[in-house]
């Protein structure tokens, strides 16, 4: 008897000692001091709640995060749970590395008040949850109060002929104009708006795989944001601005108009005076609609991981609605439960322009094609090379609509070519 207890508890103290040992890793991708900081907060939360666990926290650069990510995972070292970017999912899922979330979610408690657009997104590969949104980058116009008020303009545009027609009576101003515009990184998402918005669809292919760009009314579109650029409606060095520098065009007051997602709000917000600013929905094209683009990222447990459970645990810490609103807070993005919307912090008036467009059934949120391999050179290249030859008038807009049709048409007939 004696000898049975004996090893009963050597068992017990074996199986203590291994649930001690259980390290969850988490690769977190789009990095900054603030955004860890507030990642080991959270998760110190989960490994009070679950004794004996402890999360490795890896952190990556943004700027070099896609490939040192990928050679982890070609080395073998694939974490539990990483931070998924929506340009990442696709790759990633279809290559069977992401585990299904599905079983998860329909058990998970927090599942019914989530936004209808996190379920969505989260199943954007396969109409599977892959992965679980955090938090969307939506685009939205910000506007300065105070220099629309010194050129006699009394509310912000709601539709793309009034925002011409206001950035024109802003530009009238000494060294003032009325658009922020992103001609270098990043830029693309500006031209996709305002393109779709003008031609009153989000549609990037025919049914053959040819590219709408050249069509009539995304060319107009075009043609649109060219026409701003060179009638002097944005600053002339606005054809090289990245994310940095349009914030500070607009908390500086040299623009009245900037669309931009939420994680500008910090920078702004810090600079600008409540009430010499507001956030409102992105002006309407000729059909009633607009088109602004979405962004989103969240958190995908590796097919490989061999704590499952517990990086699902892990997961819904960071998603539940405390450690959600506590992470979208520090990093700028709009959080995924329909009850953060009467947090303090997103029922003031710099939060109303966003959550009135995810409301607005003439507001339609959209994805770029990410899916598409090609497209990360397209965004991040050939789109702000060509963009901004147009702009200096090297090529005609009709020239850039073309040269993007031609690029994204073969990128996705070679993507449909596989799906046969």
């Amino acid at each position: 008897m004696k000898r049975l207890l004996t090893a009963a508890l050597f068992a017990a103290l074996m199986s203590g000692t291994a649930f001690a040992d259980t390290t969850i890793k988490l690769v977190e991708v789009i990095t900054s001091p603030e955004r860890t900081e507030t990642l080991k907060s959270i998760v110190g939360k989960f490994e009070a709640a679950n004794p004996g666990t402890k999360v490795e926290i890896t952190s990556l650069p943004w700027n070099e995060a896609f490939q040192k990510f990928a050679t982890m995972v070609s080395a073998g070292e694939i974490p539990d749970v990483v931070e998924m970017p929506d340009t990442w999912l696709s790759l990633y899922a279809n290559n069977g590395m992401l585990e299904s979330l599905e079983p998860y979610i329909a058990k998970w408690q927090y599942t019914s008040g989530l936004t209808d657009r996190a379920l969505e997104l989260g199943r954007y590969v396969n109409n599977t949850a892959y992965m679980l949104p955090y938090g969307f980058y939506l685009r939205a116009l910000f506007y300065n109060k105070k220099l629309l008020a010194e050129a006699g303009v009394t509310e912000p545009p709601k539709t793309m002929d009034e925002f011409v027609s206001d950035s024109e009576k802003v530009s009238k101003i000494q060294g003032k104009y009325g658009y922020c515009m992103r001609g270098g990184p990043g830029g693309l998402n500006g031209w996709m708006i305002f393109a779709a918005s003008m031609a009153g669809s989000n549609t990037y292919f025919n049914d053959d795989g040819t590219s709408t760009m050249n069509s009539p009314g995304w060319g107009k579109g075009i043609s649109w944001m060219v026409d701003l650029y060179k009638k002097g409606l944005a600053p002339k060095d606005s054809v090289n601005w990245g994310f940095n520098e349009v914030v500070a065009g607009f908390y500086s007051g040299t623009c009245a108009f900037l669309d931009q997602d939420p994680d500008a709000l910090i920078a702004i917000a810090d600079r600008m005076k409540p009430e010499d600013f507001g956030v409102t929905p992105l002006p309407k094209g000729p059909d009633g609609k607009s088109f602004p683009t979405i962004g989103y990222a969240g958190w995908s447990m590796m097919t490989a991981s061999q704590n499952k459970d517990l990086s699902w645990k892990l997961i819904a810490t960071l998603e539940g609605p405390e450690g959600n609103v506590e992470w979208n807070k520090k990093i700028g993005a709009l959080p995924i439960h329909k009850a953060a919307e009467k947090d303090p912090f997103y029922a003031g008036d710099q939060f109303k322009g966003w959550f009135e467009e995810l409301a607005d059934k003439n507001v339609v949120p959209t994805v770029m094609p990410t899916y598409l391999e090609e497209f990360a050179y397209f965004k991040d290249s050939l789109a702000i090379k060509t963009s901004e030859q147009a702009l200096l008038g090297d090529i005609s807009p009709e020239d850039l609509s073309n040269q993007w049709a031609d690029y994204l048409t073969k990128a996705q007939q070679k993507f449909l070519a596989t799906k046969k």
